[in-house]
This record gives structure tokens, sequence and C-alpha cells, in this order.
């Protein structure tokens, strides 16, 4: 199983940054995979990791489901996504850390 590399943010965190940036709530269930998505490439654009970082959908081990903003993985074959297999430079997602009001590193976590 792959295992990311990045932060962790949940739904609402998104559904919240989509309202704060201008997005219309959700009113179905599509609408809220779209703002996820719209959500999410905005704080990875504003933050200057989209080039590299992907959102991946990831279970803790306690069996809650999260969203990470992945900054790598350890699989070589999603290298094939333009992912690394290192994690990058904390220079590199300091203003992604900040954004998402996060007081430690990244960690990895197993997608699902």
């Amino acid at each position: 199983m792959v295992k990311y590399y990045g932060y962790l943010v949940s739904d609402s965190w998104l559904h919240q940054r989509a309202l704060d940036v201008g997005y219309p709530p959700a009113k179905t269930p599509e609408d809220s995979d779209d703002i996820i998505s719209l959500a999410s490439i905005d704080v990875m654009a504003e933050t200057g990791v989209l080039s590299y970082a992907r959102v991946r959908r990831i279970k803790t081990p306690k069996g809650k489901y999260f969203w990470c903003i992945a900054l790598a993985c350890d699989d070589p074959i999603t290298v094939g996504e333009r992912m690394s297999t290192r994690p990058p430079p904390e220079a590199k997602y300091k203003a992604l850390k900040e954004a998402l009001g996060k007081d430690g590193p990244p960690h990895w976590y197993r997608a699902i």
C-alpha cells in the first residue's frame, strides 16, 4: 500500500476554505466533491506546492478519513504522477504549513 508524506485536512476545513475564497456552499454530494477539489487546488497554488503536491484520501489507524496534501510518496510506480519519493526541504512547503495552521512537520500516511 502506498504511503504519502504530507499534511491532513478535513472535509470541513476544505469546505470552509472554499467559502473563505468565495465559492458557494455545496448543495449536493457532487458539489461537495467539486468544492473539495477547488479548495485543495486553491491552497496548493497559493502556497507554491501545486506543481508537485497531490491530494489523496487516507485512513488513519483509528479509522478516520482525511484528505492528505501529499508532498511525496514511497511508491516508485506513483512517481509516474510526478511525485518525489523524497520529502522536500521545509522551505519548499513552509507556506503550506502556515496556511493549514500546522505546527510540526508533515507525516507519512497510508492511502486507502
